[in-house]
């Protein structure tokens, strides 16, 4: 048996009942990596000898009958998450050195439960990108077709999860960065509440949207990883007074009486026939187990593109301007202060990143910030409205995770509208601050997967992933052969 394939809470009964050691088992994922990764490019830095006194530690734990849920459990993390010690990079020249001197708080719970680090994921420059392909370091691969992309930004966390590189990852969500991705591979990735878990030590992109959340094998993975990273932070003046439930109560209860809406702008002529077909699968699967489907309809969901490009440019900008070559990252040339500035962004930001930067900053100058910005920030409060309105019919919604499957490298890089157009499914949950989980539902033609997204609403990640868990009972996945 392959053990680098098995489910987080079977590898915790494995250590429990000493059929392996922490040590052995990050070994055999370090192993795989080796073997594996050099076709997928899912890693950025691979931490083997922080993870051997690590697993040394966490077995240690484990002797004295002191294991919780994660204890000697190795995982992958984004590389815009911070860990003391450990290079953090954000798939940027900018920050191509960075060690930080912190943790992120994340990471400071995850280090409670005696967690195994096996190293940091590549991903989208500075989150901004849906292909993994931004990156400046490690363009990775899909585990399905080498030649399509992972989805992004946490492309490489995806990627690293669907090829049983890592048993879990983090990643971050600012549009659909973890959604996206977990469908283009083939995993289940869930985006919580916007609060619910710390963002102290993420680098962020765009405040008001960014949400870290984990990314696994299945629903009852990302339960268990919920667990241990989410509740409110003195660090994060954004996280969330709210209680912290446990998430894998509601895992194995029926679906029966559950309504689920079915908004019809989500199931346009725009959405790929494959995806349309297996999502609307899912939900008969659904509907059979006692759920009721209910048709509704969000018509702001037109503009949810531009609102979302808006705001989150606008707030990039602002995040991105800490970024001048002065007191840590790339720094370039110049004999005056504004040449040096000028040299260090323009060497230092890749064109993604400075596409964004100025969209952003042209939104906001003076003249232009209440005909783009303002409204955007309208158009958000209007958003929030229609979801509230369709959560007094239903209790969840399903909708597709992407427009279409992983598509080639290479077939948006000229054309980045088209690639914005492809958030269309997924944005409007960040900017209602809904959580949102991506379960694969089927699969097309060629082997590649298709995920849908179920939307709860507000601090109730219980029941979107009590249905996600129903769906993925009586559904069986197909791995990557690689």
């Amino acid at each position: 048996m392959d053990i680098t394939r098995t489910k987080i809470r079977e590898l915790r009964k494995a250590l429990d009942e000493k059929k392996i050691s922490a040590e052995e088992l990050c070994g055999e994922y370090f192993k795989k990596i080796r073997d594996v990764d050099p076709k997928l490019l899912s890693y950025i830095t691979v931490t083997e000898d922080k993870a051997k006194e690590m697993a040394a530690a966490a077995q240690k734990l484990i002797d004295e009958g002191k294991s919780s849920a994660l204890t000697g459990i190795p995982l992958a993390i984004k590389d815009n998450i911070c860990v003391e010690g450990v290079r953090t990079t954000c798939s940027s020249k900018m920050l191509e050195n960075f060690v930080p001197p912190y943790n992120a708080t994340v990471i400071e719970k995850l280090n409670a439960e005696g967690y195994v680090l096996l190293g940091k994921t590549s991903m989208d420059e500075f989150a901004m990108g849906g292909s993994n392909q931004t990156s400046a370091f490690a363009k990775t691969k899909n585990p399905y077709d080498t030649e399509r992309v992972p989805g992004g930004s946490s492309g490489g966390s995806a990627a690293a999860v669907s090829a049983s590189l890592a048993p879990a990852a983090l990643g971050s969500d600012t549009g659909g960065s973890i959604r996206q991705p977990s469908a283009f591979c083939g995993v289940t990735g869930i985006k919580p509440t916007y609060g619910r878990v710390s963002r102290y030590g993420l680098v962020a992109f765009a405040s008001s949207l960014d949400q870290i959340g984990p990314i696994c094998s299945d629903a009852r993975d990302c339960a268990v990883m919920l667990n241990a990273i989410c509740g409110q932070d003195a660090h994060d003046a954004t996280s969330a007074r709210v209680d912290v439930p446990d998430f894998t109560a509601k895992l194995g209860q029926p679906v029966k009486g559950m309504k689920i809406a079915m908004p019809k702008e989500f199931f346009s002529d725009d959405i790929d026939n494959d995806v349309k077909a297996a999502v609307e699968k899912a939900a008969k699967s659904l509907e059979a187990q006692g759920a009721e489907l209910v048709e509704c309809s969000i018509p702001g969901l037109k503009y949810a593109i531009p609102a979302y490009y808006l705001i989150a440019c606008a707030e990039a900008a602002s995040n991105l301007s800490r970024f001048d070559g002065i007191k840590y990252g790339f720094r370039g040339e110049g004999r005056t202060f504004e040449e040096l500035i000028r040299d260090s962004r323009s060497k230092g930001f890749g064109e993604e990143v400075k596409r964004r930067i100025l969209l952003g900053n042209y939104a906001l100058s003076s003249g232009y910030f209440d005909a783009y910005y303002k409204k955007a920030l309208a158009l958000k409060q209007e958003i929030i409205k229609e979801y509230n309105e369709v959560f007094e019919l239903a209790d969840v919604i399903l909708t597709p995770t992407a427009p279409t499957p992983a598509y080639k490298i290479g077939a948006q890089d000229n054309d980045p509208v088209k690639m914005y157009m492809a958030d269309i499914c997924t944005v409007t949950v960040n900017i209602a601050t809904l959580p949102g989980i991506s379960t694969t539902c089927g699969y097309t033609a060629e082997g590649l997967p298709i995920g849908m997204s179920i939307i709860g609403k507000r601090f109730d990640e219980q029941t979107i992933l009590q249905c996600a868990d129903a769906f993925e009972q009586g559904f069986e996945p197909v791995a990557p052969k690689l």
